[in-house]
């Protein structure tokens, strides 16, 4: 499998847009559409897995098991570690809205969503582990397709996500809000980026000017609803997503892509600095208000402390325990610097 850049870059830019996301709506500088990386997140996601699982030799499948836990292996570690050091903070008053109970804890050890005793919203223990939540529910259900012959895996994932999205919204309409979860328009862009990755496999990609024409509609749809001040959600974003990530592999498949080594190695640390972000901004958005900084200063400021500490996290823990982990798994599930990952 070769190291895709254009993947780099986009989980750069979605962490970074998230970093940013949450520092503004801290600081009172509003980014509302920041939260938009996470569709990129979940394209890419897609894309990756299916990627990877058509990579595999046919000498060799992948088991449903082994799939599970190899995901299980490369997301949870840094997960824990991150809602652990919540739990450490709220229990010696660093975070005093955060209120713990046994079962949500578990439950968001266990990436299962779990109305919060502090706000009521499924959020976990770490707000944007909720993220996490879906991304284990695609693996489950991918690792099902994978019992299935290679042709009938997409058409399998693609039925299952399309008819919980239907039944959620114009069959059963569940009062349910753990089961309605799981039916969110969503969970489609896992599907979508599934299908891109089939769509790149065989060479069914537009050409180059074309990727980058899609990649200016996708960056420009994405400012039209931060300026205009447009209301966005799954349906929106996630089309503009599937645009971007789209544009952005035809451009480095069909033509020649830059050679941006600083945002290759953001995208690589770009998990850490989702999950560790918000510990830096919350202190830094804390210290700027004391001292009546600006909302922009404070901002910038909070933007670079929580990349930075996200870097840190990367270098100090993600890398020295996936280190640990590789030599226990075989070559394809290693996911060593650079190359294709989460």
């Amino acid at each position: 499998m070769p190291t895709l850049y254009s993947i780099q870059y986009l989980r750069a830019l979605a962490a970074l847009a998230v970093v940013v996301f949450h520092a503004g709506e801290r600081s009172g500088v509003h980014f509302q559409i920041g939260a938009a990386g996470v569709d990129v997140f979940f394209v890419v996601s897609g894309f990756i897995m299916v990627a990877i699982s058509d990579n595999r030799p046919t000498s060799r499948p992948l088991s449903p098991s082994g799939f599970l836990w190899n995901r299980l292996l490369r997301i949870a570690p840094s997960y824990w570690l991150a809602t652990l050091a919540m739990i450490i903070g709220a229990v010696i008053g660093l975070f005093p809205n955060l209120k713990l109970e046994f079962g949500h804890t578990l439950a968001s050890f266990l990436f299962f969503p779990m109305p919060s005793p502090s706000t009521g919203d499924l959020w976990p223990v770490l707000v944007q582990g909720w993220t996490l939540n879906y991304e284990i529910f695609f693996y489950l259900v991918f690792a099902l397709t994978l019992l299935a012959p290679s042709r009938l895996r997409l058409p399998l994932l693609a039925t299952i996500f399309g008819l919980l999205v239907v039944a959620g919204g114009t069959m059963l309409q569940p009062e349910d809000r753990i089961l309605a979860f799981y039916m969110a328009p969503v969970i489609l862009e896992f599907v979508a980026g599934a299908a891109l990755a089939k769509a790149w496999r065989n060479g069914y990609l537009p050409p180059a000017p074309v990727g980058m024409v899609m990649v200016v509609i996708g960056l420009a749809g994405f400012a039209a609803i931060q300026i205009l001040k447009l209301d966005f959600d799954a349906l929106t974003c996630g089309p503009l997503a599937l645009i971007l990530v789209t544009g952005a592999l035809s451009v480095e498949t069909r033509g020649k892509l830059p050679n941006m080594p600083a945002l290759a190695y953001l995208g690589d640390a770009s998990y850490s600095i989702y999950l560790w972000h918000t510990f830096a901004v919350s202190v830094v958005v804390k210290l700027g208000m004391s001292l009546h900084l600006p909302g922009a200063i404070t901002l910038g400021l909070a933007f670079c402390a929580g990349t930075v500490i996200g870097i840190i996290a990367y270098e100090g823990i993600e890398r020295p325990i996936q280190a640990l982990i590789k030599g226990k798994r075989t070559a394809l599930w290693r996911l060593p610097n650079r190359r294709l990952a989460r």
